[in-house]
Order: C-alpha cells, then sequence, then structure tokens
C-alpha cells in the first residue's frame, strides 16, 4: 500500500470508492495521455468521468485560466461578472429554448437539484417521474430521483419518486419487442403510471444513460414521451451531463436523437463544458427559470475562472467540430469493439453513440451480469497503459469508454488493441 493511499483511508469516507487493487495517483497529463507518480502513461479514455472533454493541458484552457487568475477569481454571483454572461449567452444560444435563462452551479448534482427546485415551484408539487437504471448524482435530492440502486444511499427522499421504464433497451420485460412495439409499450405504462395518483411535475430523463452502463432507449422514445407529458402539463427535464456538448456524435444534445420538434422544457449541463473545471447549471424559458419567489445566489456557480476556462473549452470545440470527431472516431472505434466482442462469449453487447461507448460483460453461457470480469478487465487495461470506467444497473459489469473528444484514430486504434487483449485475457 502506497503512503498516499493509506492517508487516504485515514481521513477520507469509507464509502468513497477508488478504482484498481492498487490505487492509481495523476500527476499530470497532455491531450489524450495522463502519468502516475511512478512516470507511467497512460492513454485516458474516460477523461475524470467525462469531464475533460476535450484534451488535457488543452494550451488555449489553460492560457485562459491563467489570464482570469491573474486578473480575478472570483467574486460571487452578487456581483455582474463579465465571463458569466457570456458563456450564458452562448449556452442560451445553443440550447434552442426559447428566451432561455442559464443558471451556474458546481456540478452536475447542483443542476439537477436545481431543476428539480424549479419544477416542484413552477407545477406546485413534488412527484416525479425519472427512469429505471437512471443516474442524476449524489445529493439529499438527485439520489431521490436515482433508479441505480448500486447508487442510492438513502431510500429517504423530498420527492415522490415514480420510475418508467424505457432506458434500457436489451433487459427488462419489453426486450424482445421490436422499436415501435417497444416505445408504444414504455408509452402504455408511461400512462398508467401517470393515471395512478398525483400528476407528477416533470419526468428528468438522460437520454444515454451514464453510471447505468450508456444504455439508452430507441431513438424517438422522449419524443413518443412527450406528446402524454403535454397532455397533463408535466415538464421534460433533459439531464445532459454526460451526454451534452456533442458527445455523442450524430447530435450537440443528446435529446436531439428523439424530438426533433423542439428541446426539452429545462436542460441540465456539466462535466465536460468546463474541460476540467467545476461547471454544472441549468437551462430553462424565462418562464420556469424566473418561478421562485425568494432571493437566491450562488457562491461558487458561475465564478469567474469557471468561466473563463468554459468560455475557451467551448469555443475551441465548435471551432475544432468535436462533434464531428467524435462522430467519426467514435464510429470506427464502436466498429472496432463490436468485431473483437463477436469473439468473446463474454461479451453481452457492445453499445454505444460518438466517444461513449459501453461494453456489457456477462458470464460466459448465461445472461447474468459478470462484475468480477469487469474489474480483471479494468485492470489489465491498466497493465496495458489503458485507462477506462465502469458501470451499469446490472452490478458494474459495463466497461465505460469515454475518452476525450479530440481522440485520433491511431489512438482509437491503440485504446481498442489494449482492450482486445484484456478480454481476451479475461475469457
Amino acid at each position: 500500500m502506497t503512503d498516499l493511499f493509506a492517508r487516504h483511508r485515514r481521513v477520507m469516507p469509507d464509502w468513497l470508492a477508488l478504482y484498481y487493487d492498487d490505487p492509481l495517483e495523476i500527476t499530470h497529463g497532455e491531450g489524450r495521455h495522463v502519468w502516475d507518480a511512478y512516470g507511467n502513461r497512460y492513454l485516458d479514455f474516460f477523461g475524470g468521468i467525462l469531464t475533460t472533454m476535450t484534451a488535457h493541458a488543452l494550451p488555449e484552457v489553460t492560457k485562459a485560466v491563467n489570464e482570469q487568475a491573474g486578473r480575478i477569481i472570483h467574486s460571487s454571483t452578487l456581483y455582474l461578472n463579465r465571463p458569466m454572461v457570456e458563456l450564458a449567452e452562448r449556452i442560451a444560444q445553443l440550447s434552442g429554448i426559447p428566451n432561455a435563462r442559464v443558471f451556474f452551479t458546481t456540478s452536475g448534482t447542483e443542476a439537477n437539484d436545481t431543476a428539480m427546485l424549479l419544477a416542484t415551484a413552477y407545477r406546485q408539487g413534488n412527484t416525479v417521474l425519472a427512469m429505471r437504471n437512471s443516474y442524476h448524482g449524489r445529493s439529499f435530492g438527485a439520489v431521490g430521483i436515482t433508479g441505480n440502486r448500486t447508487w442510492s444511499t438513502t431510500s429517504l427522499s423530498p420527492l415522490q419518486t415514480v420510475y418508467v421504464h424505457g432506458a434500457v433497451r436489451t433487459r427488462g420485460p419489453y426486450a424482445e419487442l421490436d422499436d415501435r412495439a417497444f416505445i408504444d409499450a414504455c408509452v402504455a405504462d408511461l400512462r398508467d403510471l401517470i393515471g395512478q395518483g398525483r400528476t407528477p411535475v416533470a419526468l428528468i430523463a438522460e437520454p444515454v444513460q451514464g453510471v447505468g452502463g450508456f444504455t439508452s432507449p430507441p431513438d424517438g422514445l422522449y419524443a413518443a414521451f412527450r406528446e402524454v407529458l403535454d397532455e397533463y402539463g408535466i415538464l421534460w427535464i433533459s439531464d445532459e451531463v454526460q451526454t451534452g456538448w456533442g458527445r455523442t456524435g450524430d447530435h450537440f444534445w443528446g435529446w436531439q436523437a428523439h424530438d426533433r420538434n423542439g428541446p426539452p422544457d429545462i436542460v441540465t449541463f456539466a462535466k465536460g463544458i468546463g474541460n476540467g473545471m467545476s461547471i454544472g447549471g441549468v437551462i430553462a424559458p424565462a418562464e420556469i427559470m424566473n418561478c421562485l419567489d425568494a432571493n437566491s445566489i450562488s457562491t461558487f456557480g458561475g465564478t469567474q475562472i469557471t468561466m473563463a476556462a468554459g468560455l475557451a473549452n467551448l469555443t475551441y470545440h465548435l471551432e475544432h467540430d468535436l462533434q464531428g470527431n467524435a462522430r467519426r472516431v467514435g464510429g470506427l472505434l464502436l466498429e472496432r469493439l463490436r468485431s473483437v466482442a463477436a469473439r468473446l462469449p463474454g461479451v453481452r453487447e457492445v453499445r454505444g453513440r460518438g466517444l461513449m461507448i459501453g461494453v456489457e460483460l456477462v458470464r460466459p453461457g448465461t445472461d447474468e451480469a459478470d462484475p468480477a470480469a469487469a474489474a480483471t478487465v479494468l485492470e489489465s487495461a491498466r497493465s496495458g497503459g489503458l485507462l477506462i470506467g465502469k458501470g451499469g444497473g446490472h452490478d458494474t459489469s459495463v466497461l465505460r469508454i469515454a475518452p476525450p473528444l479530440t481522440l485520433t484514430v491511431a489512438e482509437a486504434e491503440e485504446g481498442a488493441d489494449i482492450l482486445e487483449d484484456a478480454l481476451r485475457s479475461t475469457y
């Protein structure tokens, strides 16, 4: 055990998860690579849980942070803040939400909590619809709308939450149906749930479930849901903490795979926009955003140094068409991994969009999740010089692959080779 690991265990909570039998200290990074305290270099296919969206030590972001730090780092939202206004203007325009307002937070958890505050205040109720297998954060409120039991640390909640079918295409009671029948069955389930009790104030959903193992429904499910939601005046909240900013390749926002007719009522975001800096936020029309009847501020949401990073990162992202790169390189990586998986009995499914790919592992010859194999592959990939993540709704048996969006074809091939070796050594 390293000295740092021992010190960590003495002062940090036991429930604070660490990857690897011998936990890794990352000391620095550049591009798509990071180095540990012993000088070992790794190809990073997880990006600090999808947070280093663009690249490690991106010069444009580093320069913006350094320059802003030399002026002022923080003043709170009680004062006018030029970088915050400028980033809010760009995000409002990119959201497609008419008359949009943007509120910045420090994390996706806080963003989703804020969305719940807005929805419950605007609709005057506390019943919420969420998706089975979902994850929306670790706070008391966000845990209450998290359908993934692995990450739901308490059954107590300020919300009455009802969970809906549909976010996991290949498991559950509707898995054998074709896409159209699957959507119809999930819509019927939604109608049935709404008719059984108090009218919910909102449905919150991740277009692609992150912690849940990069699962997603057929395209168009949430558009079909929205027709029902609109009948009852129920808001649609799209949790874009992991799917936003072009990661899915075909779309800038994950919700766009489902509804071409218009954006959700509320969008939450975080992670990648700051390229590692702590930024989250909520986008909503003025009517919803302004519904609160008491004062509020954010001490650290929208602080100048994070806003400077977000502006520089978003500018780089758009100017270099990183969404297009996610589509092209992610498509190649997905097909390569599917080719590998076809020859391995323990890989149940390779799924994903853009640079958001999940590899689900099972015990060979069964449909049972294999979390031990996932842990073994994680360790083996690290030994080969590749960092990946894991998740899933069935005992954490899904390998999560989400590199920075500047990933090159050569790096994608290198990572696929390492992961193939790790999988073959396991099965």
